[in-house]
């Protein structure tokens, strides 16, 4: 008996449906586009979740062009989801707009797209729904197209995702070229790595830094709020982790290449620091939150290096939900800000409850660590290191929070804290490789590149941790005001961009 069709694969019909009817009707009010583009994200979502429960009953299933598996599925089910709840505030947040059916066409053709990419089994259907997607999301970028800054953002994205395009497309036809198939699955099960598909693997880590924003090229993920909200919730919950899917996909050689992971650690890391440390010094809450995107790609990134795969897997989950209602929750989170009258102490930590509160916490990590490996199974040396840097996070919070309590609130505090953070890194550890795990590379044995990079990752990230709790000791001298001013700007590598581009000329011809 042959096994029904995975009903996943449907999931992009209905939008691109509506998307040509939404089409016909680009104005204002466009009768029943709005309420039909809702239904049709809705049944992308029904017909995902049949998908899962096909998975589960079934078993995988792929044809020449897209597949079904754990991955695939999750993916899928997620895109559906946030797409639903995109296009569903769209029909409040547009009505009445001058393009109306034209921004419903254009988002449903968009996430039609990224279905299509994230069940791809193909190089060359990966290859093409990155193209669309890109197109799809420049058209979204320029709803206002009269608006210089719009133009700005919208080059810039298509500078860098088009290059990332070209990374993709040149690493596709070396893999070609080494193994002689474009087959996802056919890949991942190659054993033989020739110098061409090293090469390949450079680009697909290229095209994968480019397509999350990573530094130095991250201006543009900062710049899209001209584009209506929704467009900056799908943006920054969802087609912004493509470029993690990427590297998941292609998980199994990509971690053939131990350069390729190194510079993934490093470019993940330095990102990640450098993304949060700008968001701490931004005012406004969509321009913060675009940092913290930014800062979450590293951390993604970073992740791949370590050869965490299905951490970075729920990673994506659990960063697009949070920021979908990140994003569309904006508004409130702006008045909510503006009815506080008067701002809370904020304490000033000594050196001593700092150095309390990172070693309390890693005690305490260190004996929930031991305890999962005694009950589960020992975690690799990859992921103990990523539970310290989020570790120390902790401790940075408590440090600064409660640097003027009493000794004894901030050890219970921390101790609560750090048990918390643990268990559910632990925990969260534990259901990642259950859902995941069979179905990706376990993490490469530690040598002595890996452990250098693991030692560069934790002294960076508890460097800057320290140096964060520390901060209000410093804050007002004048150095730290300047660091300040540079940070709120990028370290200025925005500008940078816009002068390559011709960004200035074009905002000063309007």
């Amino acid at each position: 008996m042959d096994t029904l069709p995975a009903l996943t694969f449907l999931a992009p019909l209905p939008l691109l449906a509506v998307a040509a009817l939404a089409a016909t009707r680009p104005g204002r009010r466009p009768g029943a586009v709005p309420k039909l583009a809702e239904g049709a994200a809705l049944l992308s979502l029904v017909l995902a979740l049949g998908g899962v429960a096909q998975l589960v009953l079934t078993g995988p299933q792929a044809t020449m062009l897209l597949q079904l598996d754990a991955v695939s599925a999750t993916m899928a089910t997620l895109v559906a989801f946030v797409g639903w709840v995109v296009s569903r505030y769209s029909r409040t947040y547009l009505d009445g707009e001058s393009r109306e059916g034209a921004f419903h066409a254009l988002l449903l053709a968009t996430l039609a797209g990224v279905l299509i990419l994230v069940q791809s089994a193909s190089l060359i259907t990966l290859v093409a729904a990155f193209a669309a997607v890109g197109i799809g999301l420049r058209q979204l970028l320029l709803f206002y197209p009269d608006r210089p800054e719009a133009q700005r953002a919208a080059a810039k994205f298509t500078l860098v995702w088009t290059a990332g395009d070209a990374a993709l497309a040149a690493a596709a036809l070396l893999l070609w070229q080494a193994h002689g198939t474009a087959d996802l699955p056919a890949l991942a099960a190659q054993t033989t790595f020739p110098l061409t598909a090293h090469f390949a693997v450079a680009l697909i880590v290229l095209a994968a830094a480019l397509k999350t924003a990573a530094f130095p090229l991250h201006g543009w993920l900062t710049e899209v709020m001209e584009a209506p909200t929704p467009v900056s919730a799908l943006l920054h919950a969802g087609i912004i982790n493509a470029g993690g899917f990427l590297l998941v996909r292609m998980a199994d050689s990509v971690q053939q290449s131990p350069g390729a992971m190194a510079a993934l650690v490093m470019l993940g890391g330095f990102t990640a620091l450098f993304g949060a440390a700008v968001m701490l010094t931004q005012s406004a809450v969509k321009t913060a939150l675009a940092w913290s995107t930014v800062a979450q790609m590293g951390f993604m990134l970073l992740q791949c290096g370590l050869g965490l795969w299905a951490l970075a897997v729920l990673h994506i989950v659990a960063h697009s939900l949070y920021k979908a209602h990140a994003f569309l929750s904006s508004g409130d989170a702006v008045r909510a800000v503006a009815s506080i009258r008067k701002p809370g102490p904020v304490a000033v930590p000594g050196l001593a409850a700092v150095a309390k509160a990172f070693a309390l916490a890693l005690v305490v990590y260190a004996l929930v660590a031991t305890g999962f490996g005694l009950v589960a199974s020992p975690k690799s040396a990859q992921a103990l290191a990523l539970g310290a840097i989020l570790i120390f996070g902790v401790a940075y919070l408590i440090a600064q929070g409660l640097a003027d309590a009493a000794p004894w609130a901030l050890t219970r505090r921390t101790a609560i804290a750090s048990l918390g953070a643990a268990i559910a890194y632990f925990g969260f550890h534990v259901l990642s490789a259950a859902l995941w795990g069979p179905h990706l590379p376990k993490p490469p044995v530690a040598g002595a590149l890996e452990w250098a990079l693991i030692v560069l990752a934790l002294l960076s990230f508890g460097l800057v941790a320290i140096a964060q709790a520390l901060f209000p000791l410093w804050a007002h001298h004048p150095a730290a005001a300047g660091i300040r001013v540079h940070l709120a700007n990028g370290l200025y590598l925005n500008a940078v961009l816009d002068r390559i581009i011709g960004g200035f000329r074009t905002a000063k011809s309007h």
